[in-house]
């Protein structure tokens, strides 16, 4: 499955360009479009000297796949981003976001810092109603740990995607698309491969997270033997958590990557030529997608979702009926006060007395 925001934003027009050619005053839309086409075209560097992040892909028909490894914490990967996007002028920019988290290519820098740190009530009943209580809390304590790390660091997630946005809309025909599976479904089948025992762990820990991040730390994420590393430590604790969150992502991503990928239409003939794609997505994934890139893959088997299981069903109707219980408790007082304010009433007081008095 894959998710199109297809952003050509009439708005974002192409970047300023001395060596660009004169553009006629007085053209037909078909030409217009064979002029942008060339103007793309001469900009794109053959052999780019792109950033160390950077790893290259190919596929059979020509297609060229650049795959920027990013820390989503980072001012550097901001910068690796748009030099390559510049570079290259892609026909297609993928990132590792999905229909759910759209919203943080639009926000500045100060909205989703406060976004981040403002974990309330409404954002708790907002993630079960979407994703049911055990995955909604999960989601919850997850967002604690990115606004951990949004304090630490007084910098908002996702800066690189709002860059590969920005960039795509001054490239010529470049399509933008959501690479990334459905987060609920990423929740909910992770939350159904842990046990009990491992469930309470994992959010003992997210609870608990309180260890200093630099800088320093976030930029050591770019550096592959280090990531490797960090995730063999992950393997061993939670196995079934690095399948459903890393490994089952990693095959989404390369899907959609290769989607991406196939051939395009080149004016003004609709001749197909190799597409030229760049991804944008964590360090952690690059390994995997790599791994993956030449594969059979299985999509369906990864969109899959169990039903609840009987344990969930029991703390979710335990939830729901001590939220009803507090409910039915406050009416009741209220009820009480509002009774003895009507039987206060002379209006209601004359009334008892008509019924109470028989009738001659």
């Amino acid at each position: 499955m894959e998710q199109d925001n297809n952003s050509e934003d009439d708005s974002v027009g192409p970047a300023e360009d001395d060596t660009q050619p004169p553009f006629p005053l007085e053209l037909s839309d078909s030409e217009a479009v064979e002029v942008l086409w060339q103007v793309r075209t001469q900009r794109r560097q053959a052999e780019p000297d792109l950033p160390d992040t950077v790893t290259r892909l190919s596929t059979p028909d020509g297609s060229i796949v650049y795959l920027v490894g990013t820390a989503h914490f980072s001012d550097s990967s901001k910068k690796d981003v748009a030099t390559t996007i510049r570079a290259v002028q892609p026909d297609v920019v993928v990132v590792e976001l999905c229909q759910y988290r759209v919203s943080m290519l639009k926000m500045d820098e100060k909205t989703l810092l406060k976004e981040a740190k403002d974990i309330n009530l409404e954002k708790v009943q907002q993630a079960i109603k979407q994703n049911g209580v055990m995955s909604g809390l999960m989601q919850i304590l997850l967002l604690k740990v990115s606004a951990h790390i949004t304090e630490q660091l007084g910098m908002a997630p996702g800066g690189e995607f709002r860059e590969a946005f920005k960039e795509a809309g001054k490239v010529p025909f470049c399509k933008f698309h959501l690479g990334d599976r459905p987060i609920p479904v990423t929740f909910k089948r992770a939350i159904a491969a842990l046990s009990l025992w491992q469930k309470a762990r994992l959010a003992w820990g997210l609870c608990f997270l309180s260890d200093p991040i630099s800088k320093e730390d976030v930029e050591k994420c770019k550096q592959k033997d280090l990531l490797e590393q960090t995730m063999s430590e992950m393997i061993g604790e939670f196995p079934a958590l690095h399948r459903t969150i890393v490994a089952e992502r990693d095959i989404y991503l390369t899907h959609t990557l290769r989607q991406a990928a196939r051939c395009v239409e080149a004016p003004p003939n609709a001749e197909k030529v190799p597409a030229v794609v760049v991804g944008v997505v964590g360090m952690g994934h690059v390994p995997g997608i790599e791994r993956n890139w030449d594969k059979e893959l299985n999509i369906h088997e990864i969109m899959s979702v169990a039903p609840p299981s009987r344990f969930s069903w029991v703390v979710r109707n335990v939830l729901k009926g001590a939220m009803w219980g507090l409910l039915g408790y406050a009416c009741f007082r209220a009820s009480k006060g509002v009774g003895r304010a009507l039987l206060s009433l002379p209006t209601v007081q004359s009334l008892f007395e008509n019924i109470r008095t028989p009738s001659v």
